[in-house]
């Protein structure tokens, strides 16, 4: 069954979302600031909205697909926002990666704005968006999560409800600890195994199966090998997810020294201007200095 569906947001995972949407034969209606990315999905048959209220007035779903919750805000609450366009009981499914608190604020504020709210963070990037197998974690009513699931199993093949509000940004700064601890060791063992002289590209072939087995392996130490630095998310957007759980560290007092480390390599790359390259760009890390610099 297809849904009317307006798309706030479509930037690399926005485009992707709302691609895989059009493909499986949804209408989609979308609003992002950069015309060039509406006329990528236009091109694909998405129908171009005026303002964020124009699409939500269209639509009995709307996906945001932001960057920081003070841009989820402004975009649902601000000056033709969702909330000014959207019908009573119309269900926003927020899925941005931002702060579990600040979701339930927004989230709140949507029950006073007659709308519903479901925050549904992401893994697995643009790559799995695109084939419909993105892994969800929602947070909300219960009612209004498999609501959401009408859309949303469009995009994925592992949707989770975590619980109230804010649970589901929770789960996905848990799921962040864990890529980026993850990134990192895959870097550091293959820049190991470069050193060491072994064909550090049937490594993961001749993991597989075993525990140190991952999707991360497959997928990274050939790109690591290779310097393939196509980009499927960025460094500093880590950067923000580390914070963020380092963050929710300091409100439950949980130590988290491998995070802390992690995030500070991630920041060192940022300052270095690597900040929009992908995690495979974590290589780079292991080159140092540049001598010619000191000359």
């Amino acid at each position: 069954m297809s849904e009317n569906v307006a798309l706030i947001g479509a930037g690399a995972m926005g485009g992707a979302i709302g691609t895989r949407l059009l493909e499986t034969g949804n209408r989609l209606c979308v609003f992002d600031l950069d015309k060039e990315k509406v006329d990528a999905l236009v091109e694909k048959g998405a129908v171009a909205a005026l303002s964020a209220a124009d699409a939500a007035r269209q639509s009995d779903f709307v996906i945001t697909s932001l960057n920081s919750a003070r841009i989820v805000d402004i975009a649902v609450f601000g000056d033709n926002g969702v909330a000014a366009g959207a019908m009573d009981g119309t269900l926003v499914i927020d899925m941005s990666s931002i702060d579990p608190e600040a979701t339930k604020v927004l989230a709140d504020k949507a029950t006073a704005s007659g709308i519903r709210w479901v925050d549904s963070p992401l893994s697995g990037g643009a790559p799995k968006a695109l084939i419909g197998e993105l892994t969800l974690m929602a947070g909300g009513a219960e009612k209004d999560v498999a609501d959401a699931h009408k859309v949303l199993r469009h995009v994925s093949s592992n949707y989770t409800h975590m619980g109230p509000s804010g649970a589901g940004q929770t789960t996905k700064l848990i799921n962040q600890v864990l890529c980026g601890l993850g990134f990192l060791a895959v870097a550091e063992a293959t820049q190991l195994a470069l050193d060491a002289g072994v064909d550090a590209a049937k490594i993961p072939t001749a993991l597989k199966g075993g525990r140190a087995d991952s999707a991360l392996l497959q997928e990274y130490m050939p790109r690591y090998v290779e310097r393939d630095y196509r980009r499927t998310g960025r460094i500093d957007n880590m950067v923000k997810d580390l914070n963020g759980a380092l963050d929710l560290a300091r409100v439950n007092n949980t130590a988290m020294p491998l995070t802390s480390l992690c995030a500070e390599i991630h920041r060192m790359l940022t300052a270095a201007g690597l900040g929009g390259e992908d995690e495979a760009a974590l290589m780079e890390f292991f080159k140092g200095p540049d001598k010619e610099q000191f000359k």
